[in-house]
Order: structure tokens, then C-alpha cells, then sequence
């Protein structure tokens, strides 16, 4: 067993795990952070996605002894209960970018990452070609990208992005 701390939306956590748990794992099941989808456990999927100190990780490939003393967010802490939701989950919302929503979490956060590496005024090429690492079985793609597209001019004038 491995005693990790780290801090998880916000929220300082301590915890013994075994030294091969998956951060995925840990998320869903000692923090009970569901939001976080193990789809491939092949980090081919990104239905994983979470941020680890503000970058797009796939949970699925990381240790959770490789989140100790770091930060990491999950879809659960971009709009805690009871807050608006965050600009990208309001475009993904507006404009249908889900219809089973297995992906949906994965997805955003993969977004909220390329917004902050990119830039608020991203092409849709750009975000087809960062998407390369998230699938989606459903949608096309299309309302996935126009969600993205919105959310990251709607993060350009947020307190939450």
C-alpha cells in the first residue's frame, strides 16, 4: 500500500491505495467521482479525461501514486453542485454535442484543455485534430465541435474558465 495526498476539486485527500490502482479507479471507486468513464482501458478513448495540475490526462493509464502531491480536476469539479454550470457543459448543452453522454465527460475536459492551450478562437480543424484521442460512438462529431467552438469563446469572458 502507498499513502497518497493530493487534492481532488478543491478538496485535500489522503488515502492508502495499492501502488497499481488506476487514477480511474480511485475517482469512481474511493471517491465515488463516477462522472470519470473507463471506455477502452487503452487510453485510445478519452471517455478518462481528467486534469492533472490543469493538463488532460487519461485516468485510465495513470497511477494514482502519480497524482500524489498534485491536483487533479474531474468533470464533477468544473461546476460543483448547486453552481452554474461551466461554459463548456453550457455549450455542450445548447448546442446537442452528446446524445448518450458515455463520452460527454471525457470530452469536455479534453476541451477545456485544448481551450487552454489553443486559445479562445479555434477553428474547426483544430478541434477535429485535437480530438484525435477522444471517440465518440454516436454523434459525428459535428455538435461536438460546435460545442467546443461556443464553449471556448463563452470561456473567453467566464470567471469559471
Amino acid at each position: 500500500m502507498a499513502k497518497i495526498s493530493l487534492i481532488v476539486n478543491g478538496n485535500p485527500v489522503n488515502a492508502n491505495v495499492d501502488s497499481r490502482t488506476l487514477l480511474v479507479q480511485f475517482l469512481r471507486e474511493n471517491l465515488r467521482l463516477t462522472g470519470t468513464h473507463v471506455g477502452c482501458d487503452t487510453s485510445q478513448c478519452g471517455a478518462c479525461v481528467v486534469h492533472l495540475d490543469g493538463k488532460a490526462v487519461k485516468s485510465c493509464t495513470t497511477l494514482a501514486v502519480m497524482a500524489d502531491g498534485h491536483e487533479v480536476k474531474t468533470i464533477e469539479g468544473l461546476a460543483p453542485d448547486g453552481a452554474p454550470l461551466h461554459p463548456m457543459q453550457e455549450a455542450f448543452r445548447e448546442h446537442h454535442g452528446l446524445q448518450c453522454g458515455f463520452c460527454t465527460p471525457g470530452m469536455i475536459m479534453a476541451a477545456v484543455d485544448i481551450v487552454h492551450r489553443k486559445g479562445h478562437d479555434l477553428s474547426d480543424h483544430t478541434i477535429r485534430e485535437e480530438l484525435e484521442g477522444n471517440l465518440c460512438r454516436c454523434t459525428g462529431y459535428q455538435n461536438i465541435v460546435q460545442s467546443i467552438a461556443a464553449g471556448a469563446k463563452a470561456m473567453a469572458n467566464s470567471d469559471l474558465a
